[in-house]
C-alpha cells in the first residue's frame, strides 16, 4: 500500500470517528431538522460544512498557524464566538417555541429561516478558534512526505466536509419518520430548552479555553 493511500486511509477512519462524537454542530442539525424541517435542516448543515471546509483551506496556506500563534487574534475570536454562542443559547432557554410551524405574523419572516439557519451554522464554526486550531494540529499527521502540502490539506479537509455532511444527512432523514412526535408543542420547547443548554455550555467551555 503507498503512503498516500495509506494516509487517507488512516484520514478517513480518524475523522469518522470524530464526526460521529456527538457535539454543538450536531444538537444544532437534530434541533433545526425537527423543529423546522429537512429542508432547513440541510441549511443548517450547508452552513456548518461551509465553516468546516474554510477552517480547512486557511489550515492549508497557514492562516491558522498565525491564530495559533498570535495571543491577540486568538482571544478575540475566542470571545466573539463564546459571546455568540451564549447568546443564542440563552434566547433558546428564555424564549422557546411552542410549536413548530409558524403563526400568520411569523410566516414572511418563516421564509428566510433556511438561510438564517445556513449562517447560523457558518458562524458557530467560523467563530470558534479550536476548529482551526484543530484543523492545523490534526491534518499533517496524514500528509505524507512526498505529497504537496496544500494540495494534500485541502484533500483531506474535503473529505472531513463530505463525512460530516454525509453524517448530518443521515441525522437529518432520521427525523423525517419521527416528524409527528417531533412536532409536538412539548416536544418543540424541549428541544430548543436542550440545544439552549448546548450551546451556552459550549460558549463557556470556548470562553474558559486557554491558548494551547
Amino acid at each position: 500500500m503507498s503512503p498516500i493511500v495509506l494516509s487517507l486511509t488512516s484520514f478517513v477512519l480518524a475523522a469518522g470517528v470524530f464526526t460521529l462524537v456527538p457535539g454543538l454542530d450536531t444538537a444544532f442539525v437534530l434541533r433545526t431538522s425537527t423543529v423546522s424541517g429537512t429542508r432547513t435542516g440541510f441549511c443548517a448543515a450547508l452552513g456548518i460544512t461551509l465553516g468546516l471546509f474554510v477552517w480547512g483551506l486557511c489550515a492549508a496556506f497557514g492562516l491558522t498557524a498565525l491564530l495559533a500563534a498570535s495571543k491577540l487574534g486568538f482571544l478575540a475570536v475566542k470571545w466573539i464566538g463564546a459571546l455568540y454562542l451564549f447568546t443564542i443559547g440563552v434566547r433558546l432557554l428564555v424564549q422557546p417555541r411552542h410549536s413548530a410551524q409558524p403563526e400568520e405574523g411569523e410566516k414572511r419572516i418563516n421564509r428566510q429561516t433556511g438561510m438564517q439557519c445556513f449562517r447560523q451554522g457558518l458562524l458557530t464554526n467560523l467563530l470558534n478558534p479550536k476548529v482551526g486550531i484543530f484543523f492545523i494540529t490534526f491534518l499533517p499527521q496524514f500528509i505524507p512526505h512526498e505529497a504537496n502540502v496544500v494540495t494534500f490539506s485541502l484533500l483531506l479537509a474535503g473529505i472531513q466536509v463530505l463525512l460530516t455532511l454525509t453524517w448530518f444527512s443521515l441525522l437529518i432523514m432520521m427525523t423525517a419518520p419521527l416528524g409527528a412526535f417531533l412536532s409536538r408543542p412539548r416536544t418543540v420547547k424541549v428541544l430548543d430548552r436542550v440545544t439552549g443548554c448546548v450551546f451556552v455550555a459550549f460558549g463557556l467551555r470556548l470562553a474558559l479555553e486557554r491558548q494551547g
